[in-house]
């Protein structure tokens, strides 16, 4: 591993232990429940992916900044102020630093995971950024049985790029995971990423599963929460390993 590689997960552990944490079980999965009317949060984001079969050079960190807040009992909306990346490796485009988009997006909860026999909610996303324009599609469904919450996400995604926006490629996605609460700072579990891609709207390429722990840490109005995934699979053009940590505050 390199000493780039090595910082960035450092920097990533450093992030889950200090920014205090909490309350968002899963960096992966959406949760069915909606924050409360006049609620506001701000998230952070960061992914990084490294190494794959077709490249053993890649690695790419992700950054998201997104602010949350309370519409209605209901309705959820959140604005991702900018999303961008470094990459690098011997097959990629260019290596750097570059923006990728900006976004709006919509949960409006259906029930309760508590009082259902299921809560489930709807989500909606519109981004757009250079060359890209992207719609996305998700169901969340989540159960809580006392300290033990165990959600589902199933999601669409329809891409265009390009300078023309005439390159298309859709997307399935499910996301399964488990979170127990040890106390209530401390919660931990496991996430399971499953993705097939569609090329222009045609053939499905190869799937690709990752799987692993996660843990949770809050304190006051700061949490942060931190996954980490392998490859279950032998696809040669994803990454091998991908850590994501999301940390933020409630005000």
């Amino acid at each position: 591993m390199t000493k780039f590689t090595l910082s960035l997960l450092l920097l990533s552990l450093l992030l889950a232990v200090s920014a205090f944490a909490g309350a968002r079980r899963f960096t992966y999965i959406y949760e069915a429940t909606t924050a409360a009317p006049g609620g506001f949060e701000l998230e952070n984001w960061i992914t990084w992916q490294s190494q794959k079969i077709a490249d053993n050079e890649f690695q790419e960190v992700d950054f998201r900044h997104e602010i949350e807040f309370g519409i209605t009992d209901q309705l959820q909306a959140g604005v991702y102020l900018a999303d961008w990346f470094y990459q690098s490796g011997r097959f990629v485009e260019s290596s750097g630093f570059a923006y990728s988009d900006s976004a709006l997006e919509l949960i409006y909860n259906l029930s309760s995971p508590v009082a259902d026999p299921v809560g489930l909610a709807v989500y909606e996303e519109i981004k757009a950024g250079d060359r890209l324009f992207e719609l996305e599609s998700k169901l969340i469904a989540q159960k809580n049985f006392g300290k033990l919450v165990v959600a589902y996400n199933a999601t669409l995604e329809a891409v265009w790029e390009g300078n023309h926006l005439d390159e298309r490629e859709g997307e399935f996605q499910q996301t399964l995971g488990a979170s127990y609460e040890f106390t209530p700072r401390l919660l931990a579990g496991a996430e399971f990423l499953h993705e097939i891609a569609f090329p222009d709207w045609l053939q499905a390429e190869d799937g690709v599963v990752f799987g692993g722990p996660n843990i949770s840490y809050r304190i006051g109005r700061w949490w942060t929460t931190l996954t980490g995934l392998a490859q279950l699979t032998r696809n040669r053009n994803e990454s091998d390993f991908q850590v994501r940590t999301i940390f933020g505050c409630t005000f």
